[in-house]
Parts: structure tokens; C-alpha cells; sequence
């Protein structure tokens, strides 16, 4: 069966990028007038070209996402359940030679978070855990899903890849999307940073979404970790992977998400810095590409800078975050992924975002809706 590894290798990613470095005013001009679909006019609003007309696309991303999702945006909040990881990455804090507690939540433990992220309001849950196939692999996920699914609307998973048939047992037990990151397109640079365990395997990364569809998951959420690499040919390079996932399984709906690379225990500093101006102008060359996609954004961003972000595209965003195993009942604990920059309270988050005319969502999804007989 075919893939998007088969796609992926017909690309040439070296003359991609000098024709995006080539880009002129006059492209990035013909772009806006056409850019719903087009790749070609998505380079253009990629490139440095472009930064010089950040507000004529976001002008046109504010009102292609107003038209869409009018001011609503969906509220959800991850649940880490484990930091254990087999895997060498050496820009995240669970990397397996990072000296630090490494933590599986019981399901009693389980309980107290849940408890915790009930009471603030939340009824979308992302699940999250290091990549652990013996310790936090499927068994662990079907064991703790009926009692997740009981208590949120909406469970998403954040783990290590898996089989088809794994993902349709946990379609069966009610996950309703899942998130897959490349974390970067280049090769090259994947395996730099990719140094041992499952993780290395770039091609069954790659192909995660494929099995993921054929599942039958309703959502799936592809990302990029930006400044791995070259920010602009990695977010290219996911348009590719987006565009043919859409064409090819077009009943599943999809989302994006543009994390910057932030501090964590061992790790590094970005091979290339992505300005605030950056993210602004990916955040609206996506919207411009697809005004149907979800985008979300994470408390790796500063309060102002989120805020100033939500008008442009974004439909999905976290609040009250903890990225560590346990985090939620016992804060006091060292066991994060990554530092946070957004540090408000739920309470804070929603008061700002109902200051700015938005309508936060905590429940926008029921199973009932798609078992029609």
C-alpha cells in the first residue's frame, strides 16, 4: 500500500528550498491572490520574501478564520501519564540518559488528576507519555482508556507510533484523535538528534498518519519542532505531508501544531531561531493554505504573544498546562518535558480570551454525533 515515505522521496527538498530563497515580491503578491490549496503560493507566503507582508496576511488569515470557526476556540488541557522513554533525543527532557525520576501514573494517580482537571472545566484531554513500547505501550493505553473515556468528551493520545491494528483498539476504546510530530523533515537532521532506540526510524514516523487513517481515527494532528532545522523547509515539508493526507484520506479531519523549540534538561539551543515575526507569518501562511485546518497553541508562549496569536488562525489551545507525570496534584515535582512560558491559571486564560471578544469552548465534540444508525 502506499504511503507518503513513497511521496516524500519523489521531492527534491534541495531545489525546493533555493526556489523558496528565490522567491520575489511580485511571487509572494501572486500568492495572496490564490494561496487556498496551492503549495507553490504557500512557499511564496513561507519565504523571506513574505515577511515584508505580514499585514496583508493576517488581515486575510483573521477573517478566512472568523468565517470558519467564527470566535469560538476549543479549550483542552495534556495529561501526561508517563516520563518514561527508550528513546535518545537530545532536545527533550525525557530523553533516556536525562537523570531524572522517571514516573508511570497508577490509576489511582490517574484519578487525582483527573479530579483536578474536571474541576477547572476541561472536558478535551490530550494523554501524553515518553515512548516506552513494554511499560507505556498499547496494553497500558487500553487498560487506562475506559476510565479516561468516562470522564472526557474528547481523549486524544500523544505517544510513540503504532501498528494499525494497536490504533483500532484504541479507536474501539474511544480515543478520538491522535498527534504524531515529525519533529523535523530533513533526514539528515533527524537522525542527528534521533540517537538510539524505535525513534530513529524516520520512514515509520513518517508513515504514522497513514496507519492512523486506515485506523479509522477521527483526527489526526501532525507538528514540527521548530528550529531542529530550517523552520521554513520544515513547514513546507508538512504542507506536502497534509495536502496528501487530505486527498488521500479525506474523511479524516486534521490539525497542525508550530511548537517552538523551548529549554528542557539536557537539551539544545535551535539551529535556527524562530522569531515572534516568524511564527505570525507561519501561523497565517497555514490559514491562507487551509482555512478548514485546526491549529493549536501550546503554553511553550509567552501570555502576550498568545494572546496577539489567537485572531490569526489559531482554533485550539491549552491552559493551566503541567508537562510532567503527576503534575497536576503534586506541581512541586522536576519531572517536565519542557519549560512552560504560560503560567496563568484556566481562570486567567479564559477572562483573556473573553476580554478579546473569543467564546471558550470546552465541549464541541459527542460520539453520538457520528453513530448515526
Amino acid at each position: 500500500m502506499k504511503t507518503f515515505a513513497d511521496e516524500f522521496a519523489t521531492l527534491n527538498i534541495d531545489a525546493m528550498s533555493l526556489r523558496m530563497y528565490a522567491t520575489t515580491t511580485e511571487d509572494v503578491e501572486r500568492a495572496l491572490l490564490n494561496p487556498t490549496g496551492d503549495l507553490t503560493s504557500l512557499m511564496a507566503l513561507l519565504s523571506p520574501a513574505a515577511m515584508a507582508y505580514l499585514e496583508p496576511m493576517a488581515q486575510q488569515a483573521a477573517a478566512l478564520t472568523r468565517q470558519r470557526f467564527g470566535a469560538n476556540l476549543g479549550l483542552f488541557i495534556p495529561l501526561y501519564v508517563s516520563n518514561l522513554c527508550a528513546n535518545e533525543c537530545d532536545y527533550c527532557g525525557f530523553s533516556m540518559s536525562n537523570k531524572v525520576k522517571r514516573k508511570t501514573l497508577s490509576l489511582d494517580e490517574l484519578n487525582q488528576e483527573v479530579a483536578i482537571i474536571k474541576q477547572r472545566g476541561f472536558d478535551s484531554v490530550l494523554l501524553v507519555s515518553g515512548e516506552h513500547e513494554t511499560k507505556v505501550g498499547p496494553s497500558y493505553f487500553e487498560a487506562i482508556m475506559p476510565y479516561i473515556k468516562a470522564q472526557f468528551s474528547h481523549v486524544a493520545i500523544e505517544i510513540q507510533p503504532l501498528e494499525t491494528l494497536d490504533y483500532q483498539r484504541l479507536a474501539w476504546l474511544g480515543v478520538d484523535a491522535v498527534m504524531v510530530y515529525q519533529e523535523t523533515y530533513r533526514p539528515h537532521t533527524y537522525a542527528k538528534h534521533h540517537t538510539r532506540g524505535k525513534k530513529q526510524d524516520f520512514n515509520y514516523r513518517l508513515t504514522s498518519a497513514d496507519r492512523i487513517a486506515n485506523a479509522g481515527i477521527d483526527k489526526i494532528g501532525l507538528g514540527v519542532l521548530l528550529g531542529l532545522d530550517d523552520w521554513r523547509m520544515d513547514a513546507l515539508l508538512m504542507a506536502h505531508h497534509l495536502d496528501y493526507l487530505e486527498k488521500t484520506y479525506w474523511r479524516t479531519r486534521y490539525s497542525i501544531s508550530l511548537p517552538r523549540l523551548r529549554p528542557c534538561t539536557g537539551g539544545i539551543t535551535p539551529k535556527v531561531e524562530l522569531s515572534d515575526a516568524g511564527l505570525v507569518q507561519l501561523i497565517c501562511a497555514f490559514r491562507l493554505f487551509n482555512p478548514q485546518v485546526e491549529m493549536s497553541l501550546s503554553t511553550r508562549e509567552l501570555p502576550s504573544l498568545r494572546d496577539n496569536l489567537l485572531p490569526l488562525g489559531i482554533t485550539h489551545l491549552s491552559a493551566g498546562s503541567s508537562t510532567q507525570p503527576g503534575g497536576y496534584h503534586n506541581p512541586k515535582t522536576e519531572l517536565d518535558q519542557f519549560d512552560i512560558n504560560d503560567e496563568r491559571t484556566v481562570e486567567q486564560v479564559v477572562s483573556a480570551l473573553k476580554l478579546r471578544g473569543f467564546n471558550p469552548l470546552w465541549k464541541d465534540w459527542e460520539m453520538a454525533w457520528i453513530n448515526v444508525p
